[in-house]
C-alpha cells in the first residue's frame, strides 16, 4: 500500500532527513519534526524546490517533552490533511560504560530512545485507531538483538526495548488488519550518530542505507534488517555470540 501522508520524527538530519528526501522523490506529503527547526527549514526549502507538487509541514519537537508530542502530531496532521504513516525515528547515541560515573548520559539515551518512543507509539496509535487505518514504523537497530558492553550498553538496551514493543504490537495488530506495524533494524548507516561513534565497520552510505529502509517501509514488512546484506545473517550470528565477544560491536 502506498501511504501518502508521512510523519517522521528526528527528521532534521541523518536517517530521518534521508527518508524525507526519498519519500519526497516519490511524491509523498511530509510532516517533519525535530529539535533543530533551522535544519528543518533548510530541508523543507530543499524538498519543495526539488518536488514542488508535495506538501511539507515542519515543527520543532523535543520528543522528551511528552506533553508536546500529541500536540505537534495533531498540528502537523491538520496541516497536511491527515497521517497515513508515522515513523518513530528520533533517537540519540550517548553512552558511557555502566558504573563509570556518567549516569546522565545513559539515562538520556534510555529516555529518548525508549520512553519517548513509547509516547510516540501511543500517540500514533490513537490517531490510527480513530481513523481505522495507518502504518506505524519503529526504527530500532541491529544492536537491539544483543547486549553490547562499554559505551553502547544503554543504547543497545534502549533499542532492544523498541524491538520488544514492536513485537508486542505486531502480535496485537495482525498483518491482515488495517493498522500495520513495522520494526526496522538498521545496521551501520552513515549519519551524524554513526560519525560520532568513530566506527566504520560494515558502514554503508546514507543514501544506500536509507533506500533499504524506505523499501522495507513501502512493503510494510513486519520486521526488516537493513541493509539485508550483510546484516541479516550477521544478526543471526550476533544472537549466538557469548557476551565476551559482543564487545567488537561497541
Amino acid at each position: 500500500m502506498s501511504r501518502q501522508k508521512i510523519l517522521i520524527t528526528g527528521a532534521s538530519s541523518g536517517l530521518g532527513a534521508g527518508m524525507a528526501r526519498q519519500f519526497a522523490a516519490k511524491g509523498r506529503d511530509l510532516a517533519l519534526c525535530a529539535r533543530r527547526l533551522d535544519n528543518l527549514d533548510e530541508l523543507k526549502a530543499e524538498l519543495t524546490a526539488r518536488h514542488p507538487g508535495i506538501t511539507v509541514a515542519i515543527a520543532a519537537l523535543d520528543v522528551n517533552d511528552h506533553d508536546q508530542v500529541p500536540k505537534v502530531f495533531a498540528e502537523l496532521s491538520e496541516e497536511i490533511g491527515g497521517l497515513d504513516c508515522v515513523i518513530v525515528n528520533a533517537g540519540i547515541g550517548k553512552g558511557y560504560p555502566l558504573g563509570g560515573g556518567k549516569l546522565w548520559a545513559n539515562k538520556a539515551t534510555i529516555e529518548t530512545n525508549l520512553v519517548a518512543a513509547l509516547v510516540q507509539i501511543e500517540t500514533a496509535l490513537e490517531v490510527f485507531n480513530a481513523s481505522g487505518n495507518g502504518h506505524l514504523v519503529l526504527v530500532s537497530s541491529v544492536l537491539g538483538n544483543v547486549g553490547v558492553p562499554g559505551v553502547k550498553a544503554a543504547y543497545s538496551a534502549s533499542k532492544a526495548g523498541v524491538t520488544s514493543l514492536g513485537q508486542s504490537l505486531r502480535a496485537e495488530y495482525p498483518s491482515s488488519g488495517p493498522i500495520k506495524v513495522t520494526v526496522l533494524e538498521p545496521g551501520y548507516i552513515e549519519s551524524e550518530m554513526t560519525a560520532k561513534s568513530n566506527s566504520t565497520m560494515l558502514m554503508v552510505d546514507n543514501e544506500t542505507g536509507v533506500k533499504a529502509m524506505v523499501e522495507a517501509i513501502e512493503k510494510e514488512k513486519g520486521r526488516a534488517v537493513v541493509p539485508a546484506w550483510p546484516w541479516w545473517p550477521l544478526v543471526e550470528v550476533m544472537k549466538l555470540l557469548p557476551p565476551r565477544l559482543t564487545k567488537r560491536f561497541a
